[in-house]
């Protein structure tokens, strides 16, 4: 291939040509025009990681049952109102991010963030990852699985408010986040402040215990920080 059709490969691929169509342009085989394409996106990615640039954003995804909570206009009577049995909604206190940047041909830099918006904050993180796009389409099936309500796109500064000011309010109540969300937490970008979140659940904390907590340890420090009566709990098998 030339130095003139590889530029011109590129000029037609920013102009969103698909690399079959190009190849059949230029008389070239598909295999090279794509092998041109993939190769001068790697670059890109390359230079922008050198000098601390995220990748562009492809997607920020969040379970929607959760949102009813965080956002006014979401909220009704019904989802305001104490519930009798905390357990019914228990779902909605956690929030769970999956967050993708397009980091090059084909590939897709994942993180994702577990949010307990009612107590401890970002419970687990992990990423970045890398990704092709059918991968990421079956990890975003099997991570909102159990979501009956399903998913929803939500803009980068509502994940942002969400994660970081989860975990503002957990530090409040004497947590810190994970140890794994200092890895994934620079994809998030910077946060400005806004918008500003209400954490808890009707006005004040609420732990719901799982798997992997220490229920004790997590009472013995609600009632060292806010005090014993201030807070709400449910203590289960946490499964």
């Amino acid at each position: 291939m030339t130095p003139e059709q590889e530029q011109a490969v590129l000029d037609l691929r920013t102009r969103h040509v698909a690399p079959k169509q190009i190849a059949r342009q230029l008389g070239l085989r598909p295999a090279e025009v794509s092998a041109l394409i993939k190769a001068q996106a790697e670059q890109a990615a390359t230079a922008r990681l050198a000098t601390g640039e995220l990748y562009p954003l492809f997607q920020c995804l969040i379970n929607q049952n959760c949102l009813a909570d965080l956002l006014p206009e979401r909220q009704t009577e019904s989802a305001i109102a104490p519930s009798a049995e905390l357990d019914e909604d228990a779902d909605a206190g956690l929030a769970v991010i999956i967050l993708s940047r397009k980091a090059g041909f084909n590939r897709l830099e994942v993180c994702t963030y577990l949010v307990d918006l009612w107590c401890l904050g970002v419970k687990d993180a992990s990423g970045p990852r890398m990704m092709n796009p059918s991968t990421y389409k079956d990890f975003v099936e099997f991570a909102y699985s159990h979501f009956l309500a399903g998913t929803e796109d939500i803009p980068l500064e509502l994940a942002q408010a969400i994660v970081f000011g989860g975990v503002e309010y957990a530090k409040t109540l004497g947590f810190q986040p994970h140890a794994d969300f200092e890895q994934a937490r620079s994809r998030l970008g910077t946060w400005s402040g806004t918008p500003v979140l209400t954490f808890g659940r009707s006005g004040k904390p609420c732990y719901i215990n799982g798997p992997y907590d220490d229920p004790i340890k997590t009472l013995q420090t609600l009632r060292a920080t806010i005090g014993e009566g201030n807070f709400d709990f449910i203590l289960g098998d946490g499964s």
